[in-house]
């Protein structure tokens, strides 16, 4: 698995799926979301070209974290999403940008539906914070 330390501000392009999962990653992290990784599935899957899934401890900071996540990506990229699922019940919401998806879940949701062992012949990139500037 690779490791990805967020740099600068990343310029989406359009067709651009990994700047577009850096950016949804980077708009995690800014809401404190824990274990970010992103999968690429482009070879594996007509679903998507990649995924980030990440985790939040509360059904509050669930719903901080997409939201974050659509603003983001809305500022910097002029994207909204295609559809969004489980904003009623905070424990797993799921962004679908067409050729991104975002899995934004509880601890418990996360370990139950295990994406990462599903999509485990995806490349796998943990998402490392970059420590905030002094």
């Amino acid at each position: 698995m690779a490791e990805l330390a967020p740099g600068s501000q990343p310029l989406v392009v359009p067709g651009d799926s990994e700047s577009l999962a850096r950016l949804a990653a980077e708009a995690c992290d800014d809401r404190k979301a824990v274990d970010i990784r992103l999968i690429r599935v482009e070879e594996v899957s007509s679903l998507a070209d990649w995924f980030v899934i990440c985790s939040g401890l509360s059904d509050v900071q669930v719903r901080a974290i997409a939201r974050s996540v659509e603003d983001r990506l809305e500022e910097e990229a002029g994207r909204v999403p295609l559809r969004r699922e489980g904003q009623s019940e905070g424990r797993w919401l799921l962004l679908d940008y067409g050729e991104l998806i975002v899995h934004v879940l509880t601890p418990q949701e996360r370990s139950y539906y295990d994406l990462e062992s599903f999509w485990g012949h995806g490349e796998q990139i943990r998402w490392v914070p970059q420590p905030p500037a002094a």
